[in-house]
C-alpha cells in the first residue's frame, strides 16, 4: 500500500522523509538555542514552528499527502490534530501580534504535546 501513495520512488521518498523529518529537528533544536537571545522569543517561535511544520510534511513522503490528511482527521486523532493546528496558529499570533511570551511558549509547549499526542 506505501507503493501506491505516491508516483516517487520508494527510496526517493524515504530520502525526502529524511531531509524534512531533519530540518524540522534542526529548526527546533535552532529555536531552542534562539530562546536565550534577547528579543529571540520570535525567532524561537518561528523555527520551532517551522520545524514541527517540516517534521509533519516528513510523513507525506512516506504515506503520501492525501493519506496524511485522512489519517490525521481520523475520529481518534481529529482532537489532537485541531490542537496542534490551531497551536501552531496562535504561537505566531502570541509573538507577533499580541507580543505575549509565555503565551507562545505555552503554545508551543501545546504543539509538542499535540503532536506527541
Amino acid at each position: 500500500k506505501v507503493l501506491d501513495a505516491s508516483t516517487l520512488s520508494f527510496s526517493t521518498r524515504v530520502k525526502w522523509f529524511a531531509i524534512c523529518f531533519i530540518a524540522g529537528v534542526v529548526c527546533s533544536i535552532l529555536g531552542t538555542g534562539l530562546l536565550w537571545l534577547p528579543k529571540g522569543i520570535k525567532l524561537f517561535a518561528v523555527f520551532y514552528t517551522l520545524g514541527n511544520i517540516s517534521a509533519l510534511a516528513s510523513t507525506c513522503f512516506l504515506m503520501g499527502p492525501l493519506k496524511q490528511l485522512k489519517t490525521m482527521f481520523e475520529p481518534k486523532r481529529l482532537v489532537a490534530t485541531i490542537v496542534m493546528l490551531l497551536c501552531l496558529l496562535l504561537t505566531l499570533c502570541a509573538v507577533f501580534w499580541w507580543n505575549k511570551k509565555g503565551l507562545a511558549l505555552l503554545f508551543c509547549i501545546l504543539q509538542f504535546l499535540a503532536m506527541t499526542w
